[in-house]
């Protein structure tokens, strides 16, 4: 790709910058039409787009960091939190406010819990194994240390018992998720709020991936446990609006049970001679944009249009399942209770990470997910198998049949391909690597032998043996890898 200037000598033209941004959208993988299963969320509804650009538009350059300078910005938040609340089983004293995304909700929540102890030194935080990594981020971010619950693998769960057990003086929350992404799983919430309760100690409930639609899922006759604060001992609950409410990036939700809950989620700073800063969210400057655009998107939407969506959703759900069940070879490593069908290969000719490549190739896109293994005193040493996550949004539901044929076609053609063979010296060369020994010329030169371009682009037609090789090394050299490679993506144009 020529590299863009994005400060040229003298300015260009609108139309011919839009034209430019139009031909690099080309390249990138398709936001719409059912056939991306992650990272985006598309109810395949028309107008909502226009639509929420159009409020986002209007509200583009108003600052939330001073809200009541801009009664807009407050108006609107509050009416997105209101609805999140009373959507998720809150009472009067729910309180919340809007953030840019699950990732800052779930530091927040732990930013809150571990402020509510000022007296506990080394805070601890407790989580299942399957709890999604940007707890991990918190914990980095805030120093708080990490205890993780291994899962049953079958039931890819943690127990109640054993999330117990880990709580400790020093914890400060406890957490669980309603779904786990990597399986869409709903933990045990009743039973661990409970048990959190009982020590005293916070109960987060991560609903940022699936919490907006596990309630209309319940009204279109799905079985979802309970999980929100009609449970006693939940004392926050984050959800994003940017998965299956439909709207725009950049736009989640933290709940607290009450106020006195939230105070130490704030940051106040008065102690210097410019204005005294308070902010809810990381951030202090916030444009609008988002937060119209997500009250404009749920207005349009409306509580009726919501269960339609989920009813097409879990529709998409049934047939997925079904449609990966058809084929012999493959396996649903979990039953599809939420919105995520997720499989594995039980035959060994048959590669998933080859299987990805070739869904790829007919236009399909989804998650390869890496093999897990677990160490725990309840469940031993288990390994969760690599495994292909498929994110199901409503958008997928005119297209389950147009799927399941070219699941078929895949498989067939990674049979023939047969399994990924990442080249010996290649693995020796990466096997023998401390993550401190990943220069930049040592990740160039690696992902030059992968098949990328120059410095790590362009990707690689085929990533099925990039995939063999991170499956194969521990999560801490796949981490620096990631890393470094990520480094080498990210230079000045």
């Amino acid at each position: 790709m020529t590299p863009l200037n994005a400060l040229p000598a003298e300015g260009v033209p609108a139309e011919t910058i839009l034209a430019e941004l139009e031909a690099l959208r080309a390249s990138d993988l398709p936001t719409h039409g059912g056939r991306l299963f992650a990272y985006v969320y598309d109810s395949g509804r028309s107008g909502i787009d226009d639509l929420a650009a159009s409020a986002y538009a209007l509200s583009a350059h108003v600052n939330g960091l001073d809200p009541t300078a801009f009664p807009s910005l407050l108006a609107t938040e509050n009416a997105l939190v209101g609805a999140a609340a009373r959507l998720l089983g809150g009472g009067p004293e729910t309180v919340g406010n809007v953030t840019s995304g699950g990732t800052e909700s779930l530091i927040l929540a732990v930013k809150a819990a571990r402020d509510a102890h000022p007296d506990i030194a080394a805070p601890r935080l407790v989580i299942p194994a399957t709890a999604h990594a940007a707890f991990a981020k918190a914990a980095s971010y805030l120093r708080v240390a990490l205890d993780v619950v291994g899962v049953d693998p079958k039931t890819l769960r943690p127990s109640p018992t054993g999330m117990a057990a880990a709580i400790t003086p020093d914890t400060v929350l406890v957490a669980c998720s309603a779904p786990s992404y990597a399986h869409g799983v709903v933990d045990p919430v009743e039973e661990i709020a409970e048990l959190a309760a009982a020590a005293g100690v916070r109960c987060h409930v991560d609903a940022c991936f699936g919490g907006w639609i596990l309630p209309y899922l319940r009204a279109a006759g799905v079985d979802v446990p309970p999980f929100d604060f009609s449970v006693p001992g939940v004392t926050s609950i984050s959800v994003d609006l940017h998965k299956y409410a439909y709207a725009p990036k950049g736009v989640s939700v933290l709940l607290h049970r009450d106020g006195a809950l939230r105070a130490p989620q704030y940051f106040a700073w008065a102690d210097w001679p410019g204005y005294t800063m308070v902010n809810p969210t990381i951030t202090s400057t916030r444009s609008g944009g988002p937060i119209a655009a997500a009250y404009a998107t749920l207005r349009h939407i409306g509580d009726d249009g919501y269960l339609a969506l989920a009813r097409a959703t879990a529709e998409a759900v049934r047939g997925l399942a079904d449609a990966v069940a058809d084929v012999p070879g493959l396996q649903l490593v979990a039953p599809p209770e939420t919105t995520v069908v997720v499989f594995t290969s039980v035959d060994p000719d048959l590669d998933l990470f080859v299987l990805a490549d070739e869904l790829t190739a007919r236009g399909w896109h989804t998650q390869p997910q890496f093999r897990f293994a677990q160490s725990d005193d309840e469940f031993d040493l288990t390994s969760l198998p690599r495994s292909i996550h498929l994110t199901v949004t409503a958008s997928v539901a005119p297209r389950v049949a147009e799927f399941g044929q070219a699941l078929t076609e895949a498989v067939a053609a990674a049979r023939a391909y047969g399994p990924a063979e990442v080249p010996q010296a290649v693995l020796s060369a990466v096997g023998s690597l401390e993550p401190a020994q990943l220069t930049p010329e040592a990740i160039a030169a690696l992902a030059g032998s992968l098949g990328f371009g120059g410095d790590g682009g362009p990707l690689p037609a085929r990533m099925a043996v990039v995939n063999t090789l991170l499956d194969a090394v521990p999560p801490r050299l796949r981490e620096a890898l990631l890393t470094a490679f990520l480094g080498l993506l990210q230079r000045p144009a």
